[in-house]
């Protein structure tokens, strides 16, 4: 039994009470109306750390929402760990289809979670993974387990980009220094499937705007003349893919790291189940760039999305009008070696090639990040894995995530420091969607996991 085991099963209730009352509060960082309720869960934030032992915490402000930072140091021989996490969450919208609110947590009992999940936006990202973290030091100072230095920088902007991380980085090199960075902001394969992430997707998201006539026209007087920006702005998305589901910007897979065939083979022994996901998101068959399995598509492969579309009357009953403008977010998930810049530009110089002369474009990039992968043969990497197959009673399988972090290759290139991202969500929680949650048994997988890779890392170390 691990030296903090039951300390954590004594305080059980408390830990998943104390969680729940910060799931709470509506952190959404890219709504300008919660913006009092965001820099409050950063005050809910640090009462945590403090309560669980970190010392010198601070609320520290930025351009936009603050960081929260928080250490506890044991020994100046000790390695020290950088922990990583957010408190800003996503919108909740469209709430009509949460089956609770979503700030009002409750636990539920499904199929996948017969112990109960967590049901409430941020449950699983980040909230919840970010909360094992802080109540794992709380475990390890009481049970005078802590063998590792910790920092913890847990930042209210990663919902909508990290535009100012990357600055706080840089003006507070001193202070984040560490050895490693750890981050659960991540997921594993299955609970019987322990798995540890060792690469991102990047992003290119930008905004696009169509328009037409000056006004919205009638449909009658002007229809089958004046161009309709809703329709062109549906043709144009539809042309940036072929039948193959090939991107068509031109120069989009010139810098694309194509896998080698044995790298491919070792990806396809991580179990998946096709029916099993089907069936999990009820679609009847799955669709993707051709030639690649699915599990390839969403993670060493490049996706192009469109993540919401608008324009005109969209009102109960009829309105027949032409629209004047029409809109939509896009989002591009990049792979090693390609620049978010680079395929930003890209996109922008294909999607105005396209666009007819009957109406003109605007093309507005919102955020990006780097792609990134991190290594297996670390330290790091071998501590993680120590501590899930202790606790998972199952070797960690390596596993290339889809997802993006953008702030992992700031961290490589700011602070020259790795990243371990070692997260405990499911596919299956629904992050960014209706009906979010997190598993009890993650929750308090996590909190056990996370002292022993403490643990490991500083015996690693201590011979390294």
């Amino acid at each position: 039994m691990a030296a903090c085991s039951p300390y954590i099963e004594t305080h059980r209730d408390r830990f998943l009470n104390e969680l729940i009352d910060l799931l709470r509060i509506p952190s959404i960082s890219a709504d300008p109306a919660y913006a009092g309720d965001v820099v409050r869960c950063a005050e809910a934030v640090a009462q945590q750390l403090t309560a669980a032992g970190a010392e010198n915490v601070e609320i520290i402000p930025t351009e936009g929402f603050p960081v929260v930072y928080g250490e506890k140091m044991v020994s100046e021989h000790a390695p020290t760990v950088l922990v990583y996490g957010h408190y800003d969450v996503q919108p909740a919208v469209p709430l009509e289809l949460w089956d609770s609110p979503a700030f009002e947590p409750v636990i539920k009992k499904t199929d996948l979670h017969p112990e109960g999940a967590i049901f409430a936006r941020g449950a699983c990202d980040d909230k919840g993974q970010v909360f094992m973290h802080v109540k794992a030091l709380e475990a390890m100072v009481q049970s005078d387990a802590l063998h590792c230095n910790i920092k913890f920088m847990i930042e209210g902007e990663e919902e909508v980009g990290s535009a100012h991380l990357e600055p706080f980085l840089e003006a507070h090199r001193d202070k984040l220094a560490a050895d490693i960075v750890l981050v659960s902001d991540t997921g594993i394969i299955a609970n019987d499937v322990p798995s540890i992430t060792v690469g991102l997707r990047g992003l290119s998201y930008v905004e696009v705007e169509v328009t037409g006539p000056n006004r919205d026209l009638h449909s009658g007087l002007y229809g089958g003349a004046a161009p309709n920006p809703i329709n062109i702005l549906c043709e144009m998305i539809a042309s940036l893919k072929n039948e193959d589901q090939r991107i068509l910007v031109e120069g989009f897979y010139e810098d694309v790291v194509e896998l080698s065939a044995a790298e491919r083979k070792a990806m396809a022994e991580a179990p998946f189940d096709e029916a099993e996901y089907k069936r999990s998101i009820d679609i009847g068959a799955v669709e993707g760039e051709e030639g690649y399995s699915a599990p390839e598509r969403m993670s060493i492969r490049p996706t192009l999305d469109v993540n919401g579309i608008w324009g005109g009357y969209t009102g109960d009953g009829a309105k027949t009008v032409i629209a004047s403008k029409a809109s939509a977010k896009i989002s591009m998930r990049l792979v090693p070696n390609q620049d978010p810049e680079k395929i930003t530009e890209l996109f922008t110089r294909h999607f105005n090639a396209i666009a007819p002369p009957s109406v003109k474009v605007k093309i507005t990039p919102m955020h990006g990040g780097q792609p990134a992968v991190t290594p297996t043969d670390s330290i790091a990497y071998q501590a993680a894995s120590a501590a899930m197959e202790a606790t998972f009673g199952r070797k960690p399988v390596p596993f290339r995530g889809g997802g993006s972090i953008p702030i992992v290759a700031s961290f490589e290139q700011i602070l020259g420091l790795k990243t371990v991202l070692m997260g405990f969500g499911l596919d299956s929680d629904a992050i960014h969607s209706p009906n979010e949650h997190y598993g009890v048994f993650n929750y308090f997988k996590g909190i056990e996991t996370i002292p022993l890779f403490h643990e490991h890392f500083a015996r690693l170390s201590a011979k390294s």
